[in-house]
């Protein structure tokens, strides 16, 4: 049995998708979908990185639902991004 959720992407592009969640009530995972094992490095004993083990609950099944369109350029680049309570921009008086 599918459980189906819509979802955001980001890469490669912009989209809305639909996709399959874990089953919540996996007594492996308790609903994540994975489990994570850290480890460390062998010389120093530090932590190193985490491994991402998948369950077997779930899937990676997806299907694209609406392509988001990109935002124009103008609106990408922005280069006054001026504090609003800044010296350059308001007064520094307190509005009481």
């Amino acid at each position: 049995m599918m459980r189906l959720r819509i979802q955001r992407a980001t890469w490669p592009r912009n989209a809305l998708i639909l996709a399959d969640t874990p089953r919540p009530d996996c007594p492996d995972c308790d609903g994540v979908g994975g489990t994570e094992h850290h480890y460390g490095d062998h010389e120093t004993g530090e932590y190193a990185g985490t491994d991402w083990e998948p369950c077997h609950c779930s899937t990676d099944w997806r299907i694209l639902l609406l392509p988001m369109p990109h935002l124009p350029r103008w609106l990408r680049r922005r280069t006054n991004h001026l504090d609003p309570w800044g010296p350059d921009s308001h007064s520094d008086e307190p509005p009481f």
